[in-house]
């Protein structure tokens, strides 16, 4: 499975920006990481489209909405409010496994987009 991530931008804080991240092929979880500079990866959103499941970490939840489009095989991230803090790189992620609890893990996803910079002006 190939994942294509696009929509990363500079934005002015408090401003929004839709990330999406087309697969190749059929997966059964798909996620977002991100990585800000001199930090590790960090799990962000994650969904199972199958069950209509979605995870978020705690610093996004109420400002980002994870959804996918399955008939196009495509995730999106929408990001309203966004902060300074939120300046990172972006990275698509997917598995056709089961993770059960470790869908926060980077480890767990077998498949990779490439990242896309996303940048909060304050």
């Amino acid at each position: 499975v190939q994942l294509q991530a696009s929509g990363g931008g500079l934005v002015q804080a408090g401003g929004s920006l839709r990330l999406s991240c087309a697969a190749s092929g059929r997966t059964f979880i798909m996620g977002w990481f991100r990585q800000a500079p001199g930090k590790e990866r960090e799990f962000v959103a994650a969904s199972v489209w199958s069950r209509g499941t979605t995870y978020y970490t705690d610093s996004v939840k109420g400002r980002f909405t994870i959804s996918g489009d399955s008939a196009k095989n495509t995730m999106y991230l929408q990001m309203n409010s966004l902060k300074p803090e939120d300046t990172a790189v972006y990275y698509c992620a997917a598995s056709r496994s089961y993770l059960g609890s470790v869908y926060s893990r980077s480890s767990a996803y077998d498949y990779w987009g490439q990242g896309t910079q996303v940048t909060v002006s304050s």
